[in-house]
Parts: structure tokens; sequence; C-alpha cells
């Protein structure tokens, strides 16, 4: 793995989204909240406050990062749904890493609220058709629109990223 920051590579969310692939990106986002479960399952208290790479952030900023941001995801699915092509807020993901919640709360908390939050999300997304996923919002710090499509092959890619960056520590380390 050439770079520790994209261990399943950069995402894609240019290439045409069809119906085989929504579904593949929405069973993506299904499992994350597993996934993460899973890759931090056993880890110790100081496996925890361990960088997943050389300057990033720990295993446990990681942790509460990802409902952060699918917390703002399902926000901003909300927002096109029912505004056209809002802009979205934008927020600082480093600085939120850094704030006192994620040093003193427990990460099943975060954990608790990436399964509440998917489980709302995932019922928007199922009953979504492929006009409501042709809509989208403006991201102010990029200075574009994301169709839904986008969004969703982005957040489905995210989930997967950070159980990557996970995963890629443990192997490293060798903590099985």
């Amino acid at each position: 793995m050439d770079d520790l920051r994209y261990p399943i590579g950069k995402a894609d969310t240019n290439t045409p989204m069809t119906a085989d692939r929504r579904r593949q990106a929405i069973a993506e986002v299904e499992a994350a909240p597993a996934a993460l479960r899973n890759a931090i399952r056993g880890l110790s208290a100081a496996q925890l406050e361990t960088p997943y790479r050389p300057g990033g952030w720990t295993v446990r900023q990681v942790v509460h990062h990802v409902p952060d941001s699918h917390l703002n995801a399902y926000i901003r699915f909300k927002q096109a749904l029912t505004e056209e092509f809002p802009t979205v807020m934008a927020y600082d993901e480093a600085k939120w890493a850094n704030l006192p919640d994620v040093a003193a709360a427990p990460i099943d908390v975060s954990l608790n609220i990436l399964d509440n939050i998917h489980a709302r999300w995932l019922t928007i997304l199922r009953s979504m058709g492929p006009d409501d996923f042709a809509r989208g919002y403006t991201h102010p710090e990029y200075k574009r629109r994301f169709t839904l499509d986008q969004a969703l092959a982005l957040y489905a890619w995210h989930g997967r990223h950070h159980v990557a960056h996970i995963a890629a520590l443990r192997a490293r380390e060798g903590w099985h």
C-alpha cells in the first residue's frame, strides 16, 4: 500500500450510477456500522489511541468521525430531497476530531449513533427513485454540485475507507 491515507483508493463519484451500482452502494452504507464495529473489536484502550498512519487520526478519532460525517450526509440528503440544490453546510472535520467529546466519549456512543443514523438513512435511500437520486446539493468547500447518486457513492466509499484504515493498521501492527 503506497498511500496509507487511501487504502482502498480515492472515491469515485464520476462513474455513472446504474441501478445495480446504486443497490451495491446502499448495501455498503448498510454494512458500514457492523464493519466499523468489527474493525475495532478487541482493541485495547492504548490501541484506540494509536494513529492509523503517521500524522493521522487515532483509531478513536476515526470511530467518532464516521458518525459525524454520516450525520452530515443524512442531513444533506434530506435537504436535497426537500429543496432545490441547496447549499449545504461545510464543517472542519479535523477540528471536529479534536473536540473534547472525541477524547472523552466512549466509542460505543458513536457506534450507536452510527447504527441509528444508518437505520434512518437507509429508510430514505430505499424509498428513493432515480429522479430522487438526480437531485442534489452544492458543497461550498468544493464549489460544485453533487447529485445524490454521487453523494451515495461517496459515503458508501467513506465507510469502507475508514474501516480499511483500521484494518491496515491492525495488519501492520499484528493486532489480531
